[in-house]
């Protein structure tokens, strides 16, 4: 049985500057459930990327399919908050002034009860749930880090974009979590594309690792 493609990107060209080009031509091909690792360095447009699939940013050119959907192409783009596709940054991005609980159901939709059952789910499983009434700065760097991704998992997207997620964290806690969420994604079987200059994060967390260069996706 061939894999479904989840999310497909064509010709997909992005710059802040018409003297500068960040992708040209980009191509890329998500299968369901596939972990994506995409390695460059800073500044050669693998967040610009990122941003785009989730509707931050507006490509030149190209398109972006997502479940067959169309997100973006000239003159179209399909608002953020109807792609339902996650997105996790380096910096976690937590609200300073709502507990760990408020944080992941923020965002969730349905009755109280069904949104704080849906919450306590991904905190569980991400084992963050003893820090549910907890304030954000409470927490050390890898424990919101935590939260960070329960908050992007709860809405249960079929893809999540992760931006450096683990690159702020200690050499134990980083491996601990990144063995943790793989595992997650792989149970719940979340696709995901994560951009980072690690090596080590790529290779031990993705299915398939490849890295961007002169604009363009190339798999390693």
């Amino acid at each position: 049985m061939s894999e479904k493609v989840i999310l497909s990107i064509n010709k997909l060209s992005f710059g802040y500057s018409k003297e500068r080009e960040l992708l040209k031509n980009l191509n890329l091909n998500l299968n369901e459930g596939e972990i994506l690792g995409v390695l460059g360095a800073s500044g050669i447009g693998k967040s610009s990327l990122l941003r785009i699939i989730v509707g931050l940013e507006v490509p030149k050119t190209g398109e972006v399919f997502y479940q067959e959907k169309l997100l973006n192409k000239k003159n179209y783009v399909l608002p953020t908050q109807k792609r339902n596709i996650g997105l996790v940054v380096q910096e976690k991005a937590l609200f300073p002034h709502l507990n760990v609980l408020e944080n992941v159901k923020f965002g969730l939709v349905g009755s109280r009860r069904k949104k704080n059952d849906q919450a306590m789910k991904y905190l569980n499983l991400l084992q963050a749930d003893k820090f549910a009434k907890l304030m954000p700065n409470k927490l050390s760097g890898g424990e919101q880090q935590r939260v960070a991704i329960a908050r992007a998992l709860a809405p249960e997207p079929k893809l999540l974009l992760m931006d450096e997620p683990f690159s702020s964290l200690d050499a134990d806690l980083r491996k601990a979590l990144r063995s943790d969420t793989r595992d997650l994604f792989k149970e719940t079987k979340t696709s995901c594309i994560i951009v980072t200059h690690d090596f080590e994060d790529a290779d031990k967390f993705c299915d398939v690792v490849s890295k961007l260069e002169e604009g363009q996706i190339k798999y390693l």
